[in-house]
This record gives structure tokens, C-alpha cells and sequence, in this order.
């Protein structure tokens, strides 16, 4: 929860700004919180689920999938809530993911750790590019892979797996949406647009910040404003909205609380 008399966290930091869906704020706010680092929580964007039959039709064919790629937490809660009562998952079918929450999220579903492959702990970015070369050793012609995701996500990865010879699907579990901020929320971001010194911007998708410029309205000068972004494209993106001071970062939160001690100026 926001303290509008709290400007900073302990120590000088300043204010980390969540962007992340509601379902997953939480759990960053106490990971950020054991190191030392207070938040507020400013969804920019929406999670809605979709119809449900395709993830349940599946679950009826998911003994015969060599592996799930699953894009994000939200990917996994929404294909796991559509999990026929009492089936587990199969012993031979592999899960793969590109970020810690999302490993998390597997492992907490029943996923075996034996059969989840995301990229190396000490990858430079945690992303499909990184985690292709995890994959890439297994024999993948004629094997059936299934995408799960919301609308849209990972083609890159999917046309990789195409290349070596997989039968690539996907179902889609969900939809990313403009949010609906709330009180608190629209008060977040009025204290973030008056004291963007105050503030640093935790960005983990692009598509989030393109609904920044209709959330804070006309007229706002971003160039005060500084963001940590936690990929190459995303901090593109947080530079062309104008902010004007942007690291990169792994999207982990040790790494994130390092990059908000800056330096800044």
C-alpha cells in the first residue's frame, strides 16, 4: 500500500513501482520487501480468462505432448484451473518456462522439478532466446509441443521448435487487457507523475506500457521519470514513451532491488 508520506523506502531508495497484473503483485511486494525494498502496486495490465474448453480438451490429450511451454504465472494458473479432478501430470511430458514466478507457479501445481527446463540461473536475460539452447538437445521431430499463453506470445520459440522437426500447437487461457485502476491505484499514479524522482518504474512487458500514456493522460513529460526494464525490448519501448533513465535487469528480485540502488543521475 502506498504512503504518501513515505516518498522513498529505507535508506534513500526510492519507491519501486509494480506493473505487473494484480494476481502477481502480491508476491512480488513480500520478495521485494525481505530485501529491503518498498512498493506500490500500479497494474497496467488486466488478466481475463478465457472460455475454458480448449484448456480442458488439452488436458485429454496432454499424455501425448512432449512438452508444455507456459509464457507466464498466469498461463499456468489458467491451464491448471481447467485440470480435470484428480489427473497429474504425466510422467514424460516436460514443462518448460523462461521466469522464476512461472517456475514457481509449475512447481506448486504438481509439476516434478525433474521435468521443468527454464535457462540457466545465471542466464544475461531470462527469455526464449536463453532458453532455446536448454531445449535444443532434445530430439524434437515428430514430437507434439503445446503453447500455452495468453493471446498471443513466444512465435519465436515456436518457430524454433518447428524447425527442428516438432508438431508445434498452442491454446490460448487468457487475454491481456487494459486495466480499470482503482482509488488507490489512480493515486499511485497521480504520486508517481508528481514526484517522478520519488519513483522508479519496475517494467516487465512492453505491451503494459503501451497503456501508460492513456492511464496518465495528455501532456505528461516523461523525461524526469526513471524505469528498470527486464529485457532489451522492453526498455526500447520505455525509452520511446520518453522516460529519461532506463537500466536493464534480470526479472528476478535480487536483481531488481541491485539495479534500484542505481546510481541514478
Amino acid at each position: 500500500m502506498h504512503d504518501p508520506a513515505r516518498p522513498g523506502a529505507a535508506g534513500g531508495l526510492p519507491r519501486l513501482i509494480l506493473t505487473r497484473p494484480r494476481a502477481q503483485a502480491q508476491d512480488w511486494v513480500q520478495r521485494m520487501a525481505r530485501l529491503g525494498v518498498s512498493c506500490d502496486c500500479l497494474p497496467l495490465l488486466d488478466i481475463a480468462p478465457l472460455d475454458p474448453a480448449p484448456a480442458r480438451q488439452a488436458w485429454a490429450r496432454l499424455a501425448s505432448q512432449a512438452l508444455l511451454m507456459f509464457v507466464s504465472p498466469n498461463a499456468v494458473e489458467h491451464f491448471f484451473a481447467a485440470r480435470p479432478p484428480g489427473m497429474s501430470w504425466p510422467a514424460h511430458t516436460l514443462a518448460a518456462t523462461v521466469g522464476p514466478g512461472s517456475a514457481q507457479a509449475l512447481l506448486r501445481q504438481g509439476v516434478p522439478p525433474d521435468l521443468l527446463r527454464q535457462p540457466p540461473p545465471d542466464s544475461p536475460s531470462l527469455d526464449s532466446e536463453h532458453l532455446w539452447p536448454v531445449l535444443s538437445g532434445e530430439d524434437w521431430q515428430g514430437r507434439e509441443v503445446l503453447m500455452v499463453r495468453g493471446d498471443g506470445g513466444r512465435e519465436w520459440l515456436a518457430d524454433r521448435l518447428r524447425e527442428a522437426g516438432a508438431r508445434v500447437d498452442a491454446v490460448s487461457v487468457y487475454r491481456r487487457q487494459a486495466p480499470c485502476l482503482s482509488t488507490e491505484e489512480r493515486a499511485v499514479l497521480d504520486h508517481a507523475l508528481a514526484e517522478p524522482r520519488a519513483h522508479v518504474w519496475l517494467f516487465s512487458s512492453a505491451e503494459a506500457i503501451d497503456h501508460l500514456p492513456a492511464l496518465a493522460g495528455a501532456g505528461v513529460d516523461w523525461s524526469g521519470g526513471r524505469a528498470i526494464a527486464t529485457h532489451e525490448r522492453i526498455a526500447r519501448r520505455a525509452r520511446r514513451l520518453g522516460l529519461g533513465h532506463v537500466v536493464l535487469t534480470r526479472p528476478d528480485a535480487a536483481a531488481v532491488a541491485t539495479a534500484l540502488q542505481g546510481p541514478w543521475d
